[in-house]
This record gives structure tokens, sequence and C-alpha cells, in this order.
């Protein structure tokens, strides 16, 4: 096992792959939906969405596969999520000079969002109470399970389909398409290594410090790991792009709640999440989602002092997982 130094060493470094990889991510995919036509509310919210949610879905195949550890994957995911709805938006908009927002982020993807949350806690519950062996300590997720999230990812995109049949595509026809495809799949190869970099990291972490690796999940590979998003967010801020910069952080925490945690379910077969500290998490999850449609829709605009307000819930959150774990709190069950 790594000690702390290495561990530590470890993780600037992969932090550092996943870092180079986003950065050739962006400019393929950006490349690609030029290349394509894709209208930019479909390449915020689907292409660049999916494509910077690769971590987060690496993060969750390698702790089920490779490490047998399926919560610190489902940490991942919701810690990103928190990070992304919290961090990213309040940098994006402080990076630039102006953060707007339309009554279309504000009403359908943020919307549509809040219904991933219930849906992905409805499936928790749904494996705590009536999957045999389910309890509220363990809630077990099969794979038949995994079905329905997946399905209501399916109605997201389609729904962004039907958003943009009237689009008339302008193709460019000035792109080396085989190339940025090749670009593409060498960005997603980097970030996949370096995912395990720092899943290696934070399980030495826990073992050194003896703390719950969902806890490490949830603050470190989270922060680690929403890289692409925050790159990806904060280019297009500055560039005056705020569709693409807030649709790909709702995109993405869409498609890591439907898509990615059901693929863990559906390569391990059969996995258990503790529901006591689930059920804390995701409200926490809800309510930041919550704070950010409001601050949104409030004329449109994030400003400044709504961004620092953000900045603050996150470490408000992360001051409270540190009392959690150091014990000196016990809000959450199970840590």
């Amino acid at each position: 096992m790594l000690g702390p130094t290495l561990a530590a060493g470890l993780l600037v470094a992969s932090t550092a792959v996943i870092w180079m990889g986003s950065e050739r991510l962006e400019s393929a995919a950006a490349r690609l939906s030029r290349y394509y036509g894709l209208p930019v509310a479909v390449h915020g919210a689907v292409v660049v969405a999916v494509g910077s949610s690769f971590p987060e879905l690496s993060s969750v195949v390698i702790s089920t596969l490779l490490h047998g550890d399926f919560s610190l994957g489902v940490g991942a995911i919701v810690g990103s999520a928190i990070f992304n709805l919290l961090v990213i938006p309040a940098v994006a908009a402080l990076a630039s000079e102006e953060l707007e927002t339309t009554r279309d982020i504000v009403h359908k993807d943020a919307q549509f969002y809040i219904i991933s949350v219930l849906v992905l806690f409805l499936t928790f519950a749904l494996g705590a109470t009536y999957v045999p062996d389910g309890t509220v300590e363990a809630a077990v997720l099969t794979p038949t399970l995994a079905v329905l999230p997946l399905l209501t990812y399916g109605v997201y995109v389609f729904l962004q389909y039907q958003d943009t049949r009237e689009h008339t595509a302008t193709p460019s026809s000035d792109i080396a398409v085989g190339r940025e495809w090749g670009w593409l799949v060498v960005a997603l190869i980097l970030i996949a290594v370096g995912v395990e970099g720092i899943v290696r990291a934070a399980l030495a972490f826990g073992a050194f410090f003896g703390t719950p690796s969902f806890l490490w999940g949830i603050t470190v590979i989270a922060a680690a790991t929403s890289l692409p998003d925050a790159f990806v967010s904060v280019r297009a801020a500055t560039d005056d792009d705020a569709v693409t910069s807030l649709t790909n952080v709702l995109g993405s925490n869409t498609f890591n709640l439907l898509v990615a945690i059901p693929v863990g379910v559906l390569l391990g077969g059969s996995v258990t999440v503790d529901f006591r500290v689930a059920t804390p998490m995701l409200g926490f999850l809800a309510f930041a989602t919550i704070v950010f449609v409001v601050l949104t829709r409030t004329h449109l605009e994030l400003t400044d002092p709504e961004a620092y307000a953000l900045l603050g819930l996150y470490l408000i959150f992360l001051g409270w997982m540190t009392l959690e774990t150091a014990g000196v709190v016990d809000g959450v069950q199970g840590i």
C-alpha cells in the first residue's frame, strides 16, 4: 500500500494527466460538433457533458471492477455533482464579466436534473425496501433497478432531440473528422489512466488515515474528476458562451446520476450501497440544486456575490464531511 507522500504525488500526477486529457477532449468535441452542425444546446448538454463526465464514469467502473469498491465510485459521483453545482458555476461567473442564464436552462435542464436526483433516490429506496436482502443499512442495487435511471436518461436525450428537430444544421467541411475522432479516443484513454491513479491514491489515504473510502470519493476523487467539467465551463464562460457553460454542468450531472451509477451496477451484477449514507448525501445534493436554480433564475444572471455564496456553501459541505469523519457530529449514520 502506498504511503501518504507517494499517494499525494500520485494524486497530483494523475490530476495533471486528467487535465491534459480534458483539454484534448474539449477541443475534439468542439470541432466534431461544428463538423456535424450540432446546436449549441445539444453540444453543451449532451456532447460535451457526456465527454466531460467520462472521469466520473471511469471512477465507477474502475472502483467496481478493479478494486471491488462500488461505494467509492458512488461517492465520487455524488461529490462531483455537488462540486459541479456549487464550485464550477461560481468560478465561471467570477472568471467572466457576466454569466447570464436563460429560461430554458432553468426551466428545462435544471428541472430535469432535479428529476434525476429524485429518480436516483427512488432507485436506492427500492433497493433498500423491495429487493431481497435489502435493508435500511444496505440498499441492494440490481441490474433490473438500474434500468429505471437509464430509461430516464433516454427521456432526457429524447427531449433534447425534440427541442432541436427544426434546427438547420450547418456542417463545417474544413475539419479532419477522422483525426478529431482519434484525438477523442486518446483523450478518453488519458482520462481513464488518470482516474485509476486517483482511485489508488484515495484508497491509500483511506487505509493510512483509517477513514471510509466513501469520504475520499465524495471529496478528493470528486474534485479531481470534475476537472473536465470545470475546464469546459470556465473556458465557455470566458468566451461569452454562458449557455454551454451552464448546460455542460447540468448535462454532466444528469449523465453521472442516470448513467454512470447504473453502469457500475450492470458491471457489478448486484452491488450494495449504505442507504444511511446515501440519503443525507442525496438530500444535500437536492438542497444544493434548489439553491443553484434560485440563484440562476434571479434576474437570469449569476452575480459575483451569488458566486461567493455558492463557494461558501461548498466549504460548509466540506466542513460537514470533515466533522462527520472526525466523529464530532453524527448526522450521517454509517460514516
